[in-house]
């Protein structure tokens, strides 16, 4: 994921997922200004803005309950509203950027294969939906590799570059999440039945 050395590698936890995935370059201006990262997709922009206002905001609704459990259950029922509209939302960008596919994520950046070579040192735009709960996430990254495989895909490595706290932190929780959800299903696995 990263030019570092193994050990360093090793930093942020990785989990094996399946997301929805967009890469492409970064444009003069982008590259140069990271606040000018937009996607050319409203619904895409919409979907991102959402989940990390409610991300921010969730610091907030937790010093609510302390103080008005009644105003704090209201807000998080709205909360729910809110995840299932982006859910529609989501499941039409699915449409535009494909179905999800095999990636190897972590807070530092991402590796995934696709058909094109992209020269190591690259900026790119990486668009990905992470599932199941739609959280849309537009980051830079630079590409660190892109080895050819057997099977004639690249297996290309980016690492994220100029990331926000918020946007750091959203996807920290994901992997977490994902990475407790996966030891559940081993050990429902391993366990046998009654």
């Amino acid at each position: 994921m990263t030019t570092l050395d193994d050990e360093d590698r090793r930093e942020y936890y990785r989990i094996e997922d399946r997301i929805a995935l967009e890469i492409s370059p970064l444009s003069a201006a982008e590259a140069l200004e990271p606040e000018l990262l937009q996607d050319d997709s409203p619904l895409f922009n919409l979907l991102s803005e959402l989940h990390l206002s409610d991300f921010e905001s969730q610091h907030l609704l937790r010093q609510l309950s302390d103080k008005d459990r009644t105003l704090a259950a209201f807000l998080r029922a709205q909360n729910k509203r809110l995840d299932l509209l982006s859910a529609v939302v989501a499941q039409t960008l699915l449409g535009e950027i494909g179905q999800p596919h095999r990636v190897i994520l972590s807070e530092g950046g991402i590796e995934f294969a696709q058909a094109q070579q992209i020269d190591p040192g690259t900026r790119v735009k990486v668009k990905m939906v992470l599932m199941p709960r739609a959280h849309g996430l537009l980051l830079r990254g630079r590409v660190t590799h892109c080895d050819l495989r057997p099977d004639g895909d690249y297996e290309v490595g980016t690492e994220f570059i100029d990331m926000t706290d918020a946007q750091r932190q959203l996807l920290a929780r994901y992997i977490l999440q994902r990475q407790q959800q996966q030891r559940r299903q081993a050990l429902e696995q391993n366990d046998p039945a009654p």
